[in-house]
């Protein structure tokens, strides 16, 4: 039999060793932001503009002989890549000035690789992106995720308390940074894709966020007369399980849509694992921690109580 986790009685000291997990946030988002500054993303044909041809193959091919081909017939820095098995192939042509029409560009390739690359080509697909749309793409892309934590921000303040808007806020970065430096580290394509997935992941990050936030609050009226940081341990514990059994049903659907889904859908499900995962753990270690170190308190989420108005602690 499959052992029985059982969250519900958990008393883990998640606040007890924040300084431990803020080391490791500190360290990862270091990191990350390093290799986004040295390396980079890894931007796909919709930020860049170009061209991509996909070209299919009878059976398995290598491609330093394609990639010469494609060299030595004009496309200097063409990427070639296989896609999804060893008998396609993808062929990402960079913008060019005089950039001829698609059926006259990939007339082009075909003829190149029929002339000089393994036998039997056959042409998949063709798509074109200008180079002002992939830019446009690009701003639109990085306007989109500030937009969203701007509108995070405002609804948690108003919703809660500004000291919980600045803390999801601070987890969403968080989640988002590490998520984009592990892509850039791994030199992952970053297409639209991965744009949607990560957004998407500011979403789910912030709703497993704004629960355990809720929980702290509900606690506070609760356990009136223990210290901040064991109302918020014990939020953290009693939400627990929700977050986990969550986490762990989507990472079931997103690594069936890595494996099953077809190379098409990889980076995709890739950016929802990887945030799904950083997610969950900025969920429980980091979003107290950060309402914590901002000042949030009793005093803080609770009027002033009326004279005469009954003190005791109620039983949680």
């Amino acid at each position: 039999m499959l052992p029985h986790l059982n969250f519900a009685e958990s008393n883990f000291d998640f606040l007890g060793k924040r300084r431990v997990t803020l080391v490791i946030s500190v360290v990862l988002i270091l990191l990350s932001v390093l290799m986004l500054a040295t390396r980079g993303i890894n931007f796909g044909i919709d930020f860049t503009g170009g061209t991509l041809v996909e070209v299919g193959y009878p059976e398995a091919v290598e491609l330093d002989p394609i990639r010469e081909t494609i060299n030595e017939g004009g496309f200097q820095g063409a990427q070639v890549q296989t896609f999804g098995t060893a008998r396609d192939v993808l062929i990402r042509l960079p913008p060019r000035e005089d950039e001829p029409d698609e059926a006259a560009l990939s007339n082009q390739v075909m003829q190149l690789l029929e002339a000089g690359g393994p036998e039997g080509a056959e042409l998949r697909r063709v798509e074109f992106v200008g180079p002002s749309v992939g830019e446009e793409l690009r701003e639109q892309g990085g306007l989109a995720m500030i937009y969203a934590l701007a509108g995070i921000l405002i609804y948690v303040a108003v919703r809660f308390e500004w000291r919980f808007a600045a803390g999801s806020v601070l987890a969403l970065v968080h989640d988002v940074v590490i998520t984009l430096g592990i892509f850039s580290a791994l030199q992952l394509e970053f297409d639209l894709g991965v744009l949607a997935a990560v957004l998407a992941v500011i979403g789910y990050s912030l709703n497993d966020t704004i629960v355990v936030y809720d929980r702290i609050r509900e606690n506070f009226r609760v356990l009136r007369k223990q210290g901040t940081e064991f109302v918020m341990n014990n939020a953290v514990n009693k939400t627990l399980a929700r977050t986990i059994v969550t986490s762990m049903t989507t990472l079931l659907v997103l690594f069936a849509l890595f494996f099953l889904g077809g190379a098409a859908l990889q980076n995709f499900s890739v950016a929802l694992i990887i945030g799904v995962i950083v997610g969950t753990y900025s969920s429980i270690f980091i979003a107290a921690t950060a309402a914590l170190m901002l000042g949030v308190d009793r005093q803080v989420l609770l009027p002033v109580k009326k004279e005469g108005a009954d003190e005791e602690d109620a039983t949680p």
